[in-house]
């Protein structure tokens, strides 16, 4: 281990090492005075992403190849802080209302978080592994933070079973790939399948437990079971902040194994991901419309778009000469959806009140009335989680239909568009309680809180004009991903 192997992961070191420290300065803090904590975890993502800014651009292996920070591993990194730094947020705003105003609350962030950057810097399959834990461990814990609230304690029981669940077959995947090309290096397996390990009946057992193990963390169809019940249960700040940062740790996974380690078994996992696209978009829509509870809703809702994010890597893997607009698409889609589904549930926070009152579709009902801002906000958010015009949505999804398009996968690309249909069901219905029911509108008015929703619909509005940097930001970091440069 050398100097520059540490300056490598210097921005993960940032988020972690501060997650550490803050873990004793919280100890000095007093109870009522909990929110320096929280504008303290804040500093130390905004040192990371000063961090990630000066590396931009380079691409530097570290530890001997375990690790490569890339535009890819960077481009993501933003997303990642970004989730962090709105979930703290939303927290200031929402625990201490709750009763559960805990400071080990941020430093837990803050793990979960080096562990998605990790993920997004992993070039072997044991650090895949390692990052995972270091993503999921402190999830589980905050999906039980409203303890002793028996719905918040189911929901970390049963992400933490599941979790584990998932784990092993990620780690048998990872045994059988091993045991078939001798390596967990990913540019070894690139490698030992150009040297004829195609057929390899260990390695494609392997492949297919992988992909198992993180279609789990992606809450791809059928490893979907435990999104709605744990979005439901854990804290609603806690449910924003898994919703996207969660997903971006698992794609960030998924779009470098299957991309740069397997591309040459392509045609095996391609139409075994393009049929997990389709059901994840068909089954996350439909049973998003019989939901009454918001956060049921939107839970639905995050499945039905890891499906739209399958399609770019199934395009990606079906033909190698567009995996960069396809990856780029994905990415896009990805910082798209952060954007917007944070904003989304910032309002959700607002709207909440105590003991779980609030997250009912009714409870929006007067909100175009009393708070015609917020209200707003929302609608644009529900456009662009559908996918209409214009806003960041409707390009995001624009971008990976070409992809599917492109790659000749006609049928799925009709799939997404129907389900997008669907889709505008649900997401309007909120919109129409909104502005045609009458209600109290009630909902929490704290500048912090409104700032975080100001800033995020102005992201949704303005890139969905102007997506064109973004795209071409987005595209130059898979370049780096698939020449190494």
């Amino acid at each position: 281990m050398t100097i520059s192997d540490l300056l490598t992961l210097l921005p993960l070191l940032i988020v972690s090492g501060w997650a550490c420290l803050l873990l004793l300065i919280d100890l000095a803090i007093p109870t009522e005075r909990k929110y320096w904590t929280a504008w303290l975890a804040i500093l130390g993502l905004v040192a990371a992403a000063i961090a990630t800014i000066w590396q931009f651009g380079f691409s530097f292996p570290a530890f001997g190849g375990m690790i490569v920070v890339d535009g890819f591993a960077q481009f993501l990194n933003f997303v990642f802080l970004l989730s962090g730094a709105v979930g703290i947020v939303l927290a200031r705003n929402s625990l201490q209302r709750m009763g559960i105003d805990r400071g080990e609350f941020y430093p837990l962030i803050l793990f979960t978080i080096s562990g998605m950057m990790l993920m997004a810097t992993a070039a072997n399959l044991i650090v895949v592994f390692l990052a995972l834990e270091l993503l999921s461990i402190p999830l589980y814990v905050l999906s039980g933070f409203a303890r002793p609230q028996l719905a918040s304690e189911e929901s970390a029981m049963k992400y933490f079973l599941l979790g584990a669940f998932s784990s092993g077959f990620l780690v048998y995947g990872i045994a059988l790939a091993y045991g078939a090309t001798g390596t967990t290096g990913l540019n070894g397996i690139a490698a030992a399948l150009t040297a004829g390990k195609l057929s390899d009946p260990l390695l494609l057992a392997g492949v297919g437990l992988i992909l198992v193990g993180l279609g789990f963390k992606v809450a791809a169809v059928p490893f979907h079971m435990w999104t709605p019940d744990v979005y439901e249960g854990a804290p609603s700040v806690v449910t924003a902040f898994m919703s996207v940062g969660a997903k971006a740790g698992g794609f960030a996974a998924l779009l470098r194994l299957f991309v740069s380690a397997f591309p040459a078994l392509g045609p095996t996992w391609v139409p075994a991901v393009a049929a997990l696209s389709a059901l994840t978009m068909t089954l996350g829509n439909f049973a998003a419309i019989a939901q009454s509870s918001i956060k049921r809703m939107l839970a639905y809702s995050s499945i039905a778009h890891a499906g739209y994010i399958l399609m770019a890597l199934v395009a990606a893997g079906a033909r190698r000469d567009l995996a960069d607009f396809s990856v780029g698409s994905a990415l896009f889609y990805l910082f798209a959806y952060a954007v917007t589904n944070l904003g989304t549930w910032a309002v959700v926070v607002a709207v909440e009140r105590e003991e779980g009152k609030g997250l009912r579709l009714d409870d929006y009902a007067g909100l175009g009335r009393k708070r015609p801002g917020l209200a707003l906000a929302m609608a644009l958010f529900m456009l662009s989680l559908t996918g209409l015009p214009p806003t960041v949505g409707f390009i995001g999804k624009f971008y990976v239909f070409r992809a599917a398009l492109d790659a000749g996968f006609v049928w799925l690309a009709l799939v997404g568009v129907l389900t997008s249909l669907v889709s505008a069901y649900y997401y309007l219905r909120v919109v129409f309680i909104m502005y045609m029911h009458e209600g109290e509108g009630v909902a929490l008015d704290r500048w912090s809180l409104n700032l975080a929703i100001g800033l995020t619909a102005l992201a949704t509005f303005l890139l969905g004009i102007l997506p064109g940097p973004l795209m071409a930001l987005a595209t130059r970091s898979v370049l780096m991903l698939l020449t190494g440069s």
